[in-house]
């Protein structure tokens, strides 16, 4: 299959990511997941809309809608994004250990690899502050899907920062490598935080 993988069926994604190509991979599934999230919240939003009961929220929600279609759009472009970023590291990979050109192109496309997931990272975080927020504001016969999208953006941030982790270990700029390393431990404690506080409200919303 060819061309970008937003065109793809679910099935023939799901085959191409079953296969031996090298994308898509961890971390174009990680940007589904994310933007399958980033959907959710959205959903949430579209069943709250109009209610009486939530009426005061109703400027926060078409906020939250606003970001959280943005957001979508972004992850779902994350995962070409990511497949591009994979292709300097393979011809990376690919160049005699004892060609002198070998250790600047490799640095190089170790910090092209690192930028989409980075970037799904931080998309992830977004959408799982938005979520933690209709935890509280979303219409209860949607809340067990706010505690869905949030599990899915966890998990979509953590997929993602495997995928920097991965390639900032070999990077030999050291502070470089770091200061991501540094901002995903951020964003990743900063999601836990929101994701767990998040089930818990929605289980008391649950009953």
């Amino acid at each position: 299959m060819e061309g970008s993988m937003l065109d793809y069926t679910i099935p023939q994604f799901g085959e191409a990511l079953a296969s031996k190509a090298p994308v898509p991979g961890g971390g174009g599934a990680a940007a589904l997941a994310g933007a399958l999230a980033a959907a959710l919240a959205n959903m949430v939003c579209e069943l709250t809309f109009g209610k009486k009961r939530y009426a005061r929220y109703e400027e926060d929600l078409r906020r939250v809608a606003d970001r959280a279609s943005e957001l979508r759009l972004e992850l779902l472009c994350g995962i070409d994004e990511d497949a591009a970023a994979f292709e300097p590291l393979s011809r990376a990979y690919s160049i005699p250990r004892d060609a002198p050109e070998r250790a600047e192109a490799m640095e190089a496309a170790l910090r092209t690899a690192c930028r989409p997931p980075m970037d799904i990272a931080r998309r992830c975080a977004e959408v799982t502050e938005l979520l933690s927020e209709l935890a509280e504001k979303g219409s209860a016969i949607a809340v067990s899907d706010v505690g869905v999208g949030a599990q899915l953006a966890r998990a979509a941030l953590l997929s993602a920062g495997l995928n920097v982790r991965i390639n900032a270990k070999s990077m030999v700029d050291r502070a470089y490598a770091e200061g991501l390393l540094a901002e995903l431990d951020g964003l990743e404690a900063r999601c836990a935080t929101l994701t767990e506080a998040a089930y818990v409200r929605v289980r008391e919303r649950i009953g």
